[in-house]
């Protein structure tokens, strides 16, 4: 019998049913992650390049913003993601200090560097936006400086992590510093409503209709969805790569790879 169909029948029960608590040894997660990481790679691609064409090409131009405000299409799902990665990371940092699970703090370390790539995203297509719209490239207003405060989280985290030699003290201080700085998440949310802020209102909204056109909210949301898996695929290679650098010396490891015991 194969090495994958050993490791799908650890992960899959005699109906067939998925065992999630099996997914949670990194042996059992390991290739399921690889097979995945294509599936949103390409899912990725593909839903950012129909976005990108939406938003660019066939969405109509802004009366008041002209075709500066194209930058949306960028920034408001860079800025999405800079906010949902960090509640993903918070979360598994949690799981990792309640369970002490190691796959869950390795997730938490793998999506660290992807949700400060958005940040920095959001951050400089802002700045792109805010000089036609404001007049300047930065203003202190409050999301823009939320924004800034979780930029510094994600990099306080990865920096923690690399200060500390001992990986599962690390981890424990990065996942502490990931749950207070997750309150930081709401104020970045509700500044424009909290404050008299610069920064506009919501255009997209759970409920009610948007004040966006049909085809503006198709292109946003297309490039969302391709943020979100580009994120996701990234964030499996990233595991994978943790899991070999942490457990390199596991026989399943050597298994997998091909290499001899």
């Amino acid at each position: 019998m194969s090495r994958r169909r050993r490791s799908d029948r650890q992960s899959f029960g005699p109906q067939g049913r998925l065992r999630w608590t099996a997914l949670a040894s990194p042996a059992a997660f390991f290739p399921l992650a690889g097979r995945l990481v294509r599936v949103f790679g390409i899912a990725g691609a593909l839903l950012i390049a129909a976005g990108l064409w939406v938003g660019f090409a066939v969405a109509p131009t802004d009366h008041q913003q002209g075709d500066a405000y194209r930058i949306i299409f960028v920034h408001v799902p860079a800025a999405w993601m800079s906010m949902v990665i960090y509640l993903a990371l918070a979360f598994w940092s949690a799981v990792g200090l309640v369970y002490r699970t190691r796959l869950a703090a390795m997730f938490a370390s793998a999506l660290a560097p992807t949700g400060a790539l958005f940040t920095v995203l959001a951050l400089w297509t802002g700045s792109l936006w805010g000089k036609p719209t404001w007049g300047a490239w930065w203003v202190w207003d409050a999301r823009l400086t939320s924004e800034l405060l979780l930029l510094f989280l994600y990099l306080g985290f990865m920096g923690l992590q690399g200060a500390i030699a001992d990986t599962r003290r690390a981890d424990r201080a990065a996942a502490v510093l990931a749950l207070v700085g997750v309150v930081n998440v709401p104020v970045i949310y509700f500044s424009v409503i909290w404050w008299n802020t610069l920064h506009q209102g919501a255009s997209v909204r759970l409920s009610g209709a948007s004040s966006m056109a049909a085809t503006m909210l198709a292109g946003m949301l297309l490039c969302a969805l391709g943020f979100w898996a580009y994120s996701i695929a990234t964030a499996l290679a990233r595991v994978r790569c943790i899991v070999l650098e942490r457990e390199g010396d596991a026989r399943w490891v050597r298994q997998s790879l091909g290499v001899a015991a």
